[in-house]
Formats: structure tokens, sequence, C-alpha cells
């Protein structure tokens, strides 16, 4: 079993596949598969006074946050543009939050930032702690994950590989675009509102108390009209190669949207995210690089 490696973006190093992505494809989709996800950042949250303090700076509600239990948010600006997307966990004394690594300084930073007066404290930990997707069915978040601190890392890849098949982000990026995930800085632009990306009630709590940027979500959920939606496209599968993440979308002659992951399914097909303008006729007959594209709704138009 020969590993070919990720070489660019935000996996790079990674494992992207072992030679039969299908077959890792249905290992994911049975539960009975695993993947190194090490390269990951992961930023550590201690003090009493964290999960009240995260719960008022993300999208998420965390006042009631049970150990041990994952969950994903958002933080966003003033104008409620996503700007940081990541998933967490709490063991009673931390909190652990995951994301992808060109995000973590940033997000450190405007942590650290924030603290004020608070009994937290915020600090890398990637270099103690790293990240598996644990065998099991799928969740809303993409795990089930496990936490491993790097001394047991090895450990805990030959338990799980003794049981499971180990799979690389192609397997991953199939099921998370089947399953209509966006990720943040592929899927997103700056612009991107969480109501154009499916995150409402799942990674934005809509019975919360305020957080920056609340104001805009609020306002275009009530209206019910976001500007773009998301959808997931079924690329035509004769093209030898996929148009790549960022390329336009095309209705005729106009663009109306962006690719973001592009991804070979092994029952789908060529699939892939993308943002159209909300007014774009869900049966119409798109391009994206002279590929014709059927839309698959995500968020309602």
């Amino acid at each position: 079993m020969t590993a070919v490696f990720v070489e660019d973006g935000p996996d790079k190093g990674a494992i992207w596949h072992f030679g039969e992505p299908n077959k890792e494809q249905r290992a994911l989709l049975a539960g009975t598969a695993w993947a190194d996800l090490s390269h990951l950042a992961v930023v550590a949250v201690t003090g009493e006074d964290r999960l009240k303090w995260l719960h008022d700076l993300t999208t998420q509600h965390l006042l009631e946050f049970g150990v041990g239990i994952w969950t994903s948010a958002l933080i966003l600006d003033p104008q409620g543009h996503v700007e940081y997307q990541f998933a967490l966990v709490d063991d009673a004394t931390t909190t652990f939050i995951v994301l992808d690594p060109h995000f973590a300084q940033g997000l450190i930073a405007y942590l650290n930032k924030m603290r004020f007066m608070l009994k937290v404290e915020v600090q890398g930990a990637s270099g103690e702690f790293a990240v598996l997707r644990a065998p099991g069915a799928a969740n809303e978040v993409g795990g089930p994950f496990a936490l491993v601190p790097r001394a047991e890392l090895e450990d805990m890849k030959k338990a799980f590989g003794a049981h499971a098949t180990q799979v690389g982000t192609w397997a991953l990026d199939a099921e998370r675009v089947a399953a209509g995930r966006p990720r943040h800085g592929i899927d997103t632009d700056a612009k991107a509102i969480p109501n154009e990306l499916g995150f409402i009630h799942g990674a934005v709590h809509m019975n919360k108390g305020c957080y920056r940027g609340q104001e805009t979500v609020a306002k275009v959920y009530n209206l019910g009209k976001p500007p773009r939606r998301l959808v997931m496209l079924h690329l035509d599968g004769h093209a030898v190669v996929m148009p790549p993440t960022g390329t336009p979308v095309m209705n005729g002659e106009v663009q109306v949207g962006f690719l973001g992951t592009v991804a070979r399914h092994y029952e789908l097909g060529p699939i892939a995210l993308a943002i159209v303008k909300r007014n774009t006729p869900v049966d119409a007959e798109l391009t994206v690089e002279g590929v014709a594209a059927s839309q698959q709704i995500i968020v309602e138009p």
C-alpha cells in the first residue's frame, strides 16, 4: 500500500490516497476507516472562564458544553463574514480547537487580544496534540475524531490500523462534498456569510446571546434571502481533468459563482461545492471551464 501525498493547499503533506480511492471511500461510508489528520493545527484554551468566553466570541452555544463532545463553530467579522471555522472539544479543563494550519496564528492572536481580564489562557498546542479521524459513521462535524497526545500518536495509529482501513484526504473530501459541508478558505471567499453556506442551526446556533456579526446573520435569516447559496454540482464525467478550485461558474455568458472543493466520488462521480448567486435558476445548465454542471440544492434559494 503506497501512500500518495498532497502537494499543495491546507492539507499539504497529508496522505491523499493509497492507490485505491474508491475502496477507501467505501470503507469510510461503512464506518471502518481512519485517517491521519495530524497536519491540522490544535489550539488549547484553558481557564475557568473559557467556555463562557468562547460562547460570547463564537457562533456556537457553549455554556453547557459537555465533556468529550465535538462541535463546530465560527468567528465572524463585524459585517458577518466568516473569518474562522473550526471544530472544538472540551476535556473538563481545556477546550481544544482544531483548524486548518494557516489560520492558527491569526486565531491565536485574535483570541489573546480578546482576553481582557477574564481567566483564560490561549496557546498553540500542535506540538503536544494531534487529531485522527477515528473509525465510525460520519457525523455533521466531519468526525468522529480522536484527540491524541503526540507521544501516543503512533500507538493510536497502530490500534486503529489493526481493525480499520487507513484513508486519505481524497476519500474525506469526497464524503464532505457529498454531505454538503463547506471548508473555509476553499469553498468560501472574503464575502461569505454563514447563511449562504448551510451553517444555520449547525455551526451557527440561532438561540444564543450576541456575538460579533450576529446582526447580519439574524437579518438575513429573518428575510430568508442570502445573496448567494451553496450548491453541490454534478460535473460531466467525460472531462479528463476537472476544473480547479476558484474557477468561475457560468450560466451561459454570465458568471454566477465560483467553484470550491472538487472531488471524485465512488458513486456520484465528479462532484464539487460551489457558491452561486441566489437567483440562479436551479435547473440552469451551468458550465465550469466548458464542463457541464447540474445543481443539487444545499441552501434553499
